[in-house]
């Protein structure tokens, strides 16, 4: 499904369902240097069960056009529009990593079109720091930058999903389908992604100013984004529920696919909201 957002044409995947904005909407906001595509697993059941699924692409990732934005505040403002061009006027937003914080603040704020109705945050934290030779690595040397992000996504203190050619189910090679994706993506995307997360200084203000509900789902092994500083977001947010899943990275949707989409099974709402 194409909308046209601020002139240019956003991809958002509907879960091989029409899109019917009379259904509870969930919006599904990927990571850094990622697509659509990372939330198959989950997007397609949801579609299927009663929602109205909007898997986006973000601006410059993936099927969607424009240059990729530079900050946090500016993605949530293009959800946030995305959501108004489509006719939506209540979502739950669902963003892992970079798109956590997206739908952080997204839905801190109250002067739009659109309500969040609720969140779910997938292997998040606040502040999102890069570390200095990563950040270099990501504007200088695209190819060795994704190498640390794969090896560093997937659980590895188990023997996980990196150490061997090992899947959910087959044919599913989760570090080289995560490897593949983010080779996909246009040059420089990486950089302005990374840089994004890594600048994002509204995250306290964003969590004091959240009203609806909150779901976190954590890996136990994330070493991108460790789980005991999404505890401490989590914290922030009165009444927040907390899902923490162990042996288990920072890929969280491909790891634990199932375990995941149960997670926002039991979350997300199951009627419209007028």
């Amino acid at each position: 499904m194409l909308i046209t957002v601020d002139g240019r044409p956003a991809y958002a995947y509907t879960g091989g369902k029409p899109f019917d904005a009379r259904l509870p909407v969930v919006v599904l906001l990927h990571g850094a240097q990622h697509d659509h595509s990372v939330w198959i697993l989950q997007s397609r059941y949801l579609a299927h069960h009663g929602h109205a699924v909007l898997a986006v692409d973000l601006p410059g990732h993936g099927r969607s056009e424009g240059p990729p934005l530079a900050s946090v505040e500016s993605m949530a403002t293009w959800t946030l529009a995305l959501l108004a061009a489509a006719g939506v006027r209540h979502a739950s937003l669902v963003g892992h990593s970079m798109g956590s914080l997206i739908a952080l603040e997204a839905a801190s704020r109250d002067d739009g079109d659109v309500a969040i109705d609720a969140i779910a945050l997938v292997a998040t934290a606040y502040p999102m720091q890069v570390s200095d030779a990563l950040l270099a690595a990501t504007r200088d040397d695209e190819d060795r930058a994704i190498e640390m992000i794969s090896l560093w996504s997937l659980d590895t203190a188990h023997g996980g999903y990196s150490q061997k050619p090992s899947a959910p189910g087959p044919g599913f090679a989760v570090m080289t389908g995560g490897r593949r994706l983010m080779h996909r993506q246009k040059a420089g995307v990486l950089h302005v992604d990374f840089a994004a997360c890594n600048a994002y200084r509204n995250g306290d203000a964003a969590a004091a100013a959240i009203r609806c509900p909150a779901l976190f789902v954590l890996g136990a092994n994330d070493a991108m984004t460790a789980a005991r500083s999404g505890r401490a977001l989590a914290a922030k947010l009165s009444g927040a529920k907390l899902v923490e899943l162990p042996r288990i990275g920072h890929f969280v949707m491909a790891e634990a696919p199932d375990r995941t989409l149960d997670a926002l099974k039991d979350f997300l709402p199951a009627k419209a909201t007028a």
